[in-house]
């Protein structure tokens, strides 16, 4: 029997509740289980020390008697009655049930028996789909080509040459798990034999070789939304690789990509459209015609003395929004900004650049441009108060 204070060995101060005590023993009974420290030999030792210490302190009676005498009152069989606290027996298989159910539930990755015996899922797929932004406006149905698992068709997914079938595992006797005596533990494993399927292939089917699947390419119908944006996921249930020996399907995961495009850029439902126009129309004010993503036009009118960058709103004709009523009679649509970029023409003749000079002379200068005018005034006020501070 370990001589080392109970409440040292699980970490706890004398005035810990019983939570406390359980949470304390779980936590370092995981650390320590012999399990997980193959190649410690200290490991099942201090393991032990762990159960030991928690039958003491987990037992209100044994607990009081070991606060009052210590290690002593356990030893010559006193207060622990004829097995002590080191004889592990019958009574502290109860005490230990609910932390080993936990611990178990952890190594096999979910709850101890929890997991029914039968075949595996089959693997999750994941396909990248390009489309083009207008495609992602009007939505489309795409064809898609995915590799992998599909039942075979020979066994019909049971892995077994037909006429025969899968038997009961006699490792396991159908459980899909088996218990081995560790010290004074009893652990349950996976079933080494049938790998926790708690069935074996006798006669395994030539066309699958026992696995119940073969690999080909299937073709599916891909239904993208109207709306859909970059980045979506789209999962199809089932479409995964399939289970093995007639294990469920797992599900397929379509990445959407959209492109980008030479006229659009998109935040959201929102478009935006740079849209170059002669400086004349800038200057004069006038119409124009710009693209709309659905491959018509709009007309937009521009006042007199347009600045570069200044945009104009079309409302509802930007991108389509998803349908989230359920209705499919529901098409909303964000806006569209068109954004104004003043040309300045080049390749002017004589003739045109004595026309524009005329019209400098005419006042059509500074004085026609406030912007400019405004820019140097500040700028010339900048120089004077460099200059007056020097």
């Amino acid at each position: 029997m370990s001589q080392q204070d109970y409440y040292d060995v699980l970490g706890v101060e004398r005035g810990a509740d019983a939570d406390a005590i359980k949470s304390a023993f779980r936590k370092r009974a995981m650390q320590y289980h012999p399990d997980r420290n193959k190649d410690d030999p200290e490991a099942e030792q201090k393991f032990k020390e762990l159960g030991e210490a928690y039958e003491v302190l987990s037992d209100s009676q044994k607990r009081a008697a070991y606060d009052r005498f210590g290690h002593a009152a356990f030893q010559n069989g006193h207060g622990a009655g004829a097995n002590g606290a080191a004889g592990f027996g019958a009574g502290a298989a109860g005490a230990f049930s609910d932390i080993f159910d936990d611990i178990f539930s952890e190594f096999m990755g979910g709850r101890a028996g929890g997991r029914r015996a039968g075949p595996g899922r089959g693997a999750d797929l994941k396909y990248n789909l390009n489309i083009t932004l207008e495609e992602a406006f009007a939505g489309k149905k795409a064809e898609i080509k995915v590799p992998g698992s599909v039942a075979c068709e020979t066994c019909e997914g049971t892995g077994a040459k037909p006429g025969s079938g899968p038997v009961t595992c006699p490792t396991c006797k159908g459980a899909g798990r088996v218990r081995v005596q560790q010290g004074f533990f009893t652990i349950e494993r996976t079933c080494p034999h049938c790998h926790g399927e708690g069935r074996t292939i006798a006669d395994p089917c030539t066309d699958c070789g026992g696995q119940g699947r073969v690999r080909r390419e299937r073709t599916l119908a891909v239904d993208v939304p109207a709306g859909i944006e970059d980045g979506t996921r789209i999962r199809l249930s089932g479409e995964g690789e399939a289970g093995p020996r007639g294990g469920p399907e797992g599900d397929l995961y379509i990445f959407v990509n959209v492109a980008n495009h030479d006229l659009f850029e998109r935040d959201g439902p929102d478009l935006y459209c740079a849209t170059p126009i002669p400086m004349t129309t800038a200057a004069l004010g006038g119409d124009f015609e710009t693209p709309t993503i659905d491959g018509g036009r709009v007309k937009v009118s521009v006042p007199e003395g347009a600045q570069s960058g200044k945009r104009f709103r079309v409302r509802g004709r930007g991108m389509s929004q998803l349908d989230q009523s359920g209705r499919g009679d529901i098409r909303r649509r964000g806006d569209l900004y068109v954004e104004i970029q003043v040309e300045t023409p080049v390749g002017l003749n004589a003739e045109q650049k004595d026309l524009l000079q005329k019209f400098c002379e005419a006042g059509g200068g500074e004085a026609a441009c406030p912007q400019s005018k405004g820019f140097f005034e500040r700028a010339k006020t900048f120089w004077d108060n460099v200059t007056d501070g020097r």
